[in-house]
């Protein structure tokens, strides 16, 4: 007898050949297995972030943002705050101090977290020197403690002494006696 007909191309102990369907889902299966194995996405976990991949909607560096913000950024990132801080108190001295006060004493500069200050008279160099205590707190609680360690007052600077044939003996230079 012939097998033509009932077997329907079968033969006993021979394994029928995959279609073009099922090697795709073989194919499939192998990858997921391997996937597994991996522990990439493709297993049926979902992806976890990894640092330093930015993609999509997410808030970067690179997003535009208000100036003001910005501004603060920079300051921040380069370490400006302490001199614009400073700077800010030079221009606030009569706030800080009061009318007064600033109308005869103005700030000269700030180096090594130290003020000084000059007066234009020797009367205001004293007065300033009482009230130095005071004004150290008052900048310190603006600016940030430590960063003020102290206020050097200076006098009224005058012309160099003039030395020479024409010198007055026992003349002290512009007419205040501070020095």
């Amino acid at each position: 007898m012939s097998d033509q007909g009932g077997g329907q191309g079968k033969e006993p102990g021979k394994v029928p050949e995959a279609s073009g369907v099922d090697l795709a889902r073989q194919a499939l299966a192998a990858a997921r297995e391997q996937a597994r194995a991996r522990g990439n996405a493709a297993g049926g976990r979902k992806r976890q972030h990894q640092p330093g991949l930015r993609s999509g909607a997410r808030a970067d560096g690179r997003d535009p943002m208000p100036l003001m913000a910005a501004l603060d950024r920079l300051r921040t990132e380069r370490g400006w705050e302490m001199p614009m801080a400073v700077a800010g108190v030079m221009e606030r001295w009569p706030e800080i101090v009061g009318p007064e006060i600033a109308a005869h004493c103005e700030p000269e500069r700030y180096e090594d977290r130290e003020l000084v200050v000059r007066c234009d008279s020797s009367a205001w160099a004293a007065q300033l020197k009482l009230l130095a205590p005071q004004l150290v707190a008052r900048l310190n609680a603006d600016l940030g403690q430590g960063t003020v360690r102290m206020i050097q007052v200076r006098g009224p600077g005058g012309r160099p002494k003039p030395y020479g044939a024409w010198r007055v003996p026992g003349s002290s230079g512009p007419g205040d006696t501070y020095g």
